[in-house]
């Protein structure tokens, strides 16, 4: 488990959020420069008090990436992929490639 004291397990914007907090400055004035909610500064604030262990879990396919793998198992172009989502051909493959990044991770922790 990591030191919830110690800043380097955390994400920027935490830092940057209890770097602000712990140098007094008001919920409402934080939640501004971050253009968020003081409700959410406040949650933020509390989750950096949960004790991480510092390993990422390991990430699933999105719906959208096993939709275009799918739909490229079925034979479909890049292109008749990207009018389907109304997106670029380049975003498809770009969708494609981390599926297949994806599940290769999964497949190299197995072994």
């Amino acid at each position: 488990m990591s030191n919830p004291s110690d800043p380097r397990h955390l994400r920027p914007i935490e830092r940057r959020v209890l770097d602000m907090h712990d140098g007094d400055v008001p919920l409402d004035e934080i939640a501004a420069r971050i253009n968020k909610t003081p409700e959410f500064v406040e949650r933020l604030i509390g989750w950096t008090q949960i004790p991480r262990n510092g390993e990422r879990a390991e990430r699933d396919l999105t719906p959208k990436e096993r939709r275009v793998l799918d739909m490229r198992a079925d034979g479909e172009s890049h292109a008749e992929i990207a009018s389907k989502f109304k997106k670029t051909e380049r975003y498809i493959r770009q969708v494609e490639g981390l599926a297949h990044f994806k599940e290769g991770l999964r497949l190299l922790s197995r072994a």
